[in-house]
């Protein structure tokens, strides 16, 4: 089987519910986009995605992402961003949107945890009460500065469960010297687009293409315990409180410098080597720093990493 018919096959798959298309006819546009027009798979994927899209007068995010059928997952095993899931977890809390465009917004539980959920308007889905259990299928996941959240959308089913779930605590403590900031960390750009947070990748958001981006700060961490390292992520609220750099004096920097990595390495400069004990919710393999507490003032990294080892 070609790679061109392979994807065509999985296009077709994902509007099956939605147009009537035919493989063959999927497989004409995309080979007219690879093999004419030397566009990269990809990019020509997406190009098709977005036709059909239009066609059928859906959002991305009501297609499934490829063919098969949705994982049963539990809330601790969300850590990936545009997965089709199913889960069973209850209603923990219920506020009010700030938008029109959502029907409900609060937190969704089970034994390992929580997540956000947005449940759209126009995706005509029966309301959640909060404190009931529900089965959900055909959630995708979304993700926004390491904190994963579900969507519910046109074509999600929603059923009521008489079981009773017990909410598990994901809040963690750690402690340890930071020992990387990773790439992607410091001065970054997100899409600007209505409901889409990802990180532009050179000017790219990887669904809706070129964007200029809307400026924001991140820094994702690495704390290393003595026995364990673990993988923490600051938001902009956080992020400049542990530094100490704003947003405004971040894009100076940047401007200054001609160059947005200055940000990350004055922020290394900063924090690097230095003890810490950070505590907030666990999503996925991240905790989300809620919380930072110094626990050793400036001094030599090396010092610092031979005090966490000997814990």
């Amino acid at each position: 089987m070609s790679e061109v018919h392979q994807h065509a096959e999985e296009i077709r798959e994902q509007f099956s519910d939605h147009l009537d298309i035919t493989v063959e006819e999927v497989e004409e546009r995309l080979d007219n986009l690879v093999n004419e027009y030397r566009v990269p798979m990809e990019e020509a994927r997406r190009s098709v995605v977005s036709h059909y899209l239009d066609e059928a007068g859906l959002e991305r995010d009501e297609i499934r992402s490829g063919g098969g059928g949705t994982d049963q997952v539990k809330v601790e095993d969300i850590d990936q961003d545009e997965q089709w899931i199913s889960l069973t977890a209850k209603v923990v809390d219920l506020w009010d949107p700030r938008s029109d465009a959502v029907g409900q917004v609060g937190l969704l539980g089970d034994e390992t945890g929580t997540t956000k959920f947005t449940k759209w308007a126009k995706s005509d889905l029966p309301e959640l009460e909060e404190g009931k259990v529900y089965h959900f299928g055909n959630l995708v996941t979304d993700e926004y500065q390491g904190n994963y959240s579900v969507k519910l959308n046109r074509t999600t089913t929603i059923e009521e469960t008489e079981e009773d779930i017990e909410v598990g605590d994901d809040t963690a403590e750690i402690e340890g010297a930071l020992v990387d900031i990773q790439s992607g960390s410091g001065l970054i750009k997100r899409c600007p687009m209505e409901d889409c947070t990802r990180v532009l990748q050179n000017g790219r958001c990887s669904e809706h293409g070129e964007q200029d981006g809307e400026f924001d700060l991140r820094i994702k961490g690495v704390l290393d315990d003595g026995n364990d390292v673990h993988e923490v992520i600051f938001n902009k609220e956080a992020t400049e409180e542990f530094t100490g750099i704003g947003l405004q004096e971040a894009q100076d920097m940047a401007m200054d410098a001609l160059d947005t990595t200055v940000v990350a390495e004055e922020m290394r400069e900063k924090t690097l080597g230095r003890y810490y004990r950070v505590s907030g919710p666990t999503m996925g393999r991240y905790v989300l720093a809620n919380d930072v507490e110094t626990l050793a003032g400036p001094t030599d990294a090396e010092d610092v990493l031979i005090k966490a080892r000997s814990i």
